[in-house]
């Protein structure tokens, strides 16, 4: 029978090919990660080409980002620090995504929020996505841009790198990555009609009070 570490392999490396092929990140771009236990996760190796990744070249480490298990040839991501920061911030974070979603990306590029205030389900299931100030990839201080955001909200916008979701489990987190690029794209197409009308403020209210409950 598969153990629990098999089967979380196995999520992380479909979750990790969906996010290739769906374009949320191309080549080698992006990490994911799982909890394992309250002290160990698996995390992408760094430099893999996402679509070919298999559950073996996962590797293991612990929360202080030392290396546990990996294949001879692999390191983890560069940026495990920020897998490490949302975990600590996170107690019931299970897994993450960091994509380069090409539409919710943009929108940093031109500081532009993200548009929550347009689409019913946005705010009653995915919930606000604020934008994190811009950080250097694979720094220390791309994992403290986050503080003050990711506590309170499961997708951030990393200005000019990408998104950030976090949930349950593998799935959890691409559900949540493919509602925030979706919602992103309408809003684009929308912009080349003409001005989108945002929902009334008596509707944002109710629907910010739904995904409270």
């Amino acid at each position: 029978m598969p153990t629990f570490e098999t089967n979380l392999r196995q999520q992380l490396i479909m979750a990790a090919r969906l996010v290739a092929e769906q374009g949320f990140s191309s080549s080698n771009e992006g990490n994911l990660s799982a909890r394992l236990d309250a002290d160990r996760l698996l995390i992408t190796p760094a430099g893999l080409y996402k679509r070919l990744m298999r559950p073996s070249d996962l590797v293991i480490i612990d929360m202080q980002g030392q290396v546990l298990q990996a294949r001879n040839d692999l390191s983890p991501t560069s940026e495990y620090r920020l897998h490490l920061e949302v975990y600590r911030r996170r107690p019931d974070a299970g897994a993450i995504i960091h994509s380069h979603a090409p539409y919710a990306t943009a929108l940093t590029l031109v500081g532009q929020a993200y548009p929550v205030e347009y689409l019913p389900e946005v705010l009653a299931v995915l919930g606000d996505a604020p934008t994190a100030p811009y950080a250097t990839p694979g720094t220390p201080e791309l994992a403290q841009s986050i503080a003050g955001l990711i506590e309170h909200h499961d997708a951030v916008l990393l200005s000019h790198h990408g998104s950030l979701n976090i949930g349950a489990t593998p799935l959890d987190a691409l559900i949540g990555l493919e509602r925030l690029e979706q919602a992103a794209r309408i809003y684009w197409l929308a912009r080349a009609l003409g001005q989108p009308q945002p929902l009334p403020p008596e509707e944002l209210a109710l629907l910010r009070a739904f995904r409270a409950a």
